[in-house]
């Protein structure tokens, strides 16, 4: 019996890709105990606080009557639970200045899902005309978005244009060009990652408004911004209307196991998806819903954004590049992203001797674990070397442990450079 006889689909879906391999490395350091220091997963931190928070919410649903048993023992709807639906759209309201209801946000098994779920529903074969792609305006961007189109090729991209700042840093910049006629959506994440870029609230109108004269979507996935959860370290005002779908995740607040991602579209959007749901998984899962439901309807979720989870990784965010500050030969061609946000730093060294893979299994000999940036261009084909310089890193990791990593990387960094005919240092 044949074991490789898989269809163009499971072969598309079943490949080996950057998200694969990264949550393979991810899942193996917890579960195993791997004496690694993990600067590559996005995966949140542990904070004290909130988990708190948590535990509280869990002994309050075993502690009423009837609340356990609906939360594990009974379906909800494939668009998620009513309650849980209303509060949202109540707190969106009331903290973004939107106009929605109930039937303007659906649940899906996490952000993940839900982009898989929004690039396959918008983007790919269409018999009435040429087949309809998924732009994204500013690469790079997020790795889990390349795997995820059903059909090949549904993925396009600007090139950026990189504005040079003092201190080792940068920071990309969209170089807006047409929007051809075969563009379902344009999609970016803000903050972006891996970038920890946040595109201006000028430029987010410029996308929506090239959006609406479309006749497309803008979707902004916001699994690290606002109004939750809040790892966004600058101002940054939202847009909505017909034409903008926003995902948004409590993963990143803290609870990635319960799977809980959360659409807000118009109303034949988030029928559509609710009716994928229904196809896929029968229902919404329960869990994250009733932890959280609350505190969405209290504000709580408003006071544990601003005043524990947001100065955690923003103080997170400024020791992790003291660190590169004092590890790095400040003669080396690095540079760092301005970091505006989410859980990473994005690195790139400039005419780097070896590729980013070489980078990332020397780095993994020593036990430190970061992704190569070249997985963080997708729907981008042309060359570019740029792509084969950087490295993301997370600095959610224990912070003792997230230094000597940095010191292991300033070193592996330099050496590469000294293996350079005429190297810099």
């Amino acid at each position: 019996m044949s074991f490789d006889n898989f269809s163009a689909t499971g072969r598309q879906l079943s490949a080996v890709s950057g998200i694969s391999e990264l949550m393979e490395d991810l899942g193996q350091a917890v579960s195993e105990g791997w004496e690694t220091i993990m600067m590559g997963g996005g995966n949140p931190a542990h904070i004290p606080a909130v988990e708190a928070v948590w535990r509280r919410r869990l002994h309050e649903i075993l502690d009423a009557p009837g609340e356990m048993e609906t939360m594990l023992g009974d379906y909800d709807t494939p668009r998620g639970r009513p309650e849980f639906l209303q509060t949202l759209a109540a707190f969106f309201n009331r903290k973004l200045g939107w106009d929605i209801d109930a039937g303007n946000i659906a649940i899906t098994a996490g952000s993940q899902a839900a982009n898989f779920l929004l690039f396959n529903l918008l983007a790919g074969p269409d018999a009435a005309s040429a087949p309809r792609r998924i732009l994204f305006p500013l690469v790079p961007e997020y790795i889990g978005y390349a795997p995820q189109g059903i059909a090949p090729g549904i993925f396009t991209a600007w090139k950026p244009r990189i504005e040079m700042l003092p201190g080792h840093r940068f920071k990309y910049r969209i170089e807006f060009g047409a929007l051809g006629d075969d563009v379902a959506a344009i999609c970016l994440s803000r903050p972006t990652n891996p970038t920890a870029n946040v595109i201006t609230d000028d430029e987010l109108q410029r996308l929506s408004g090239l959006a609406a004269e479309r006749g497309t979507y803008l979707i902004v996935d916001n699994a690290y911004g606002e109004p939750f959860p809040g790892a966004i370290f600058r101002p940054a005002r939202t847009v909505f209307g017909e034409h903008v779908i926003h995902t948004f995740s409590l993963s990143k607040l803290g609870l990635p196991g319960t799977r809980t991602g959360i659409v807000v579209a118009n109303h034949e959007i988030i029928r559509r998806l609710a009716r994928m749901n229904a196809a896929l998984m029968l229902a919404t899962g329960s869990v994250g819903e009733c932890i959280v439901q609350p505190l969405f309807a209290s504000g709580e979720i408003c006071s544990l954004v601003q005043n524990i989870v947001r100065p955690f990784y923003e103080e997170r965010s400024r020791q992790a590049q003291a660190w590169i500050g004092e590890f790095f030969d400040d003669a080396l061609d690095y540079h760092v992203h301005v970091c505006e946000g989410a859980f990473f730093l994005w690195l790139w060294f400039r005419g780097l001797p070896v590729s980013d893979r070489e980078l990332y299994a020397r780095l993994k000999k020593r036990g430190v674990l970061v992704v190569p940036g070249s997985y963080f261009f997708p729907g981008f084909g042309e060359p570019w070397p740029h792509r084969n310089e950087c490295i993301r890193v997370t600095y959610c990791a224990d912070p003792e442990k997230l230094r000597r990593g940095i010191a292991i990387l300033a070193e592996e960094v330099k050496r590469a450079y000294s293996e350079m005919p005429s190297a810099p240092v």
